[in-house]
């Protein structure tokens, strides 16, 4: 494939007299782990929601492959989202949440049964299939989520928020997790995050975004190299938030 998977292209969103998203352009490569990055109210998650399609665009074109998809709904795009509070459904069991997706879809019972299995195998859930959602620890939780949005096989994983419900220590260690199971899936992930340690952790490229705007794009590395000059210059520890480091 020539080209970024995914392009924005002059995408504009806005809500009344709120422009959410401002002529935003931005490619993202097959293959990346790419991090949104910004407060609260800058941005992120409405251009995560365009993607996934629960929002349409007012400006601009949004193209997979080349493909403008603007207009595509939601359940025919090959894109999937994990949302942040998981929305997984409580009357259901593991098994059962993980392959709801391939069940709306009519996928024969022995292929559904194998390829929940799978997930099941990759996100170290092997035997909890029968289990209740409420019989779980938030990571499980989080872990059900990743399976059901990966059972489709997407081109594209969405992430808002990923770590945001889970105590200290376990967000570490499910950072790891989570960039090694994009190695293993080879996918591009997308995650939406305010916190510049865990865009820093897992991507490996961060667009910067505020009031709308992406202000900033680079590699880890990149913004690295700012913290530090700009620690240099002042004489003090610095965070990058925005366009400068303050």
């Amino acid at each position: 494939m020539t080209g970024p998977l995914v392009r924005f292209e002059h995408v504009s969103k806005r809500f009344g007299a709120l422009t959410a998203v401002d002529d935003v352009t931005l490619d993202i490569a097959q293959g990346e782990f790419f991090a949104l990055l910004g407060p609260s109210g800058c941005g992120k998650t409405t251009l995560l929601r365009i993607l996934a399609g629960f929002e349409i665009p007012n400006a601009g074109r949004l193209l997979l492959e080349g493909a403008d998809i603007a207009a595509t709904p939601p359940y025919r795009r090959p894109i999937n989202m994990m949302f942040q509070n998981y929305a997984l459904f409580p009357h259901l069991n593991v098994e059962k949440n993980v392959g709801f997706g391939l069940r709306q879809e009519k996928i024969a019972r022995s292929e559904i049964a194998a390829r929940v299995d799978e997930m099941l195998a990759m996100l170290r859930l092997s035997g909890y299939g029968k289990r209740r959602i409420d019989q779980l620890s938030g990571g499980q939780k989080q872990r059900v989520a990743l399976a059901r949005a990966l059972i489709k096989r997407p081109r594209v994983l969405l992430l808002d928020e990923p770590l945001a419900a889970l105590d200290k220590k376990l967000r570490e260690q499910t950072q790891f997790e989570l960039m090694d199971l994009q190695y293993q899936v080879g996918i591009t992930f997308i995650v939406v995050t305010h916190d510049q340690d865990e865009a820093m952790a897992l991507a490996t490229r961060i667009a910067v975004m505020d009031h709308g705007r992406v202000v900033q794009i680079g590699t880890p590395a990149d913004f690295g190299t700012l913290i530090a000059a700009e620690t240099e210059k002042w004489g003090k520890v610095v965070k990058f938030s925005g366009a400068k480091a303050e």
